[in-house]
């Protein structure tokens, strides 16, 4: 409250000093929340986004690879000649061919517990 001389009662600054205390107290709270959201929101929603991401470029990459089967199997019947057998002996050969280089590659499984 001001007074009649125009000063400010010592009531109303000590109403005003502890109104910036709250707002002090109210500002280091908002801080430490948005600190912590920070450090565990942040990461999970990154993580989220690239399990999501992941599954839809691997879903996607799934179908691309079976279209390229599909085309390559039917450019085989259209360039060998024959019955559409062949092109089908020929592709399996490719896929066992390469089945059979991945497995080489395999890590042999250790024993659990040793």
């Amino acid at each position: 409250m001001i007074s009649k001389r125009g000063r400010r009662s010592s009531t109303a600054d000590a109403h005003e000093a502890d109104n910036d205390n709250v707002d002090a107290a109210i500002a280091r709270f908002v801080d430490v929340v948005e600190a912590v959201r920070a450090r565990t929101s942040g990461p999970l929603v990154t993580a989220g986004r690239a399990l999501v991401y992941g599954l839809v470029i691997a879903t996607a990459a799934v179908g691309v690879l079976v279209l390229v089967a599909i085309a390559a199997i039917r450019a085989l019947d259209i360039v060998v000649p024959g019955e559409v057998w062949s092109a089908y002996l020929i592709g399996s050969g490719a896929f066992g061919l390469a089945g059979a280089w991945a497995w080489s590659k395999r890590r042999p499984r250790t024993a659990r517990g040793t």
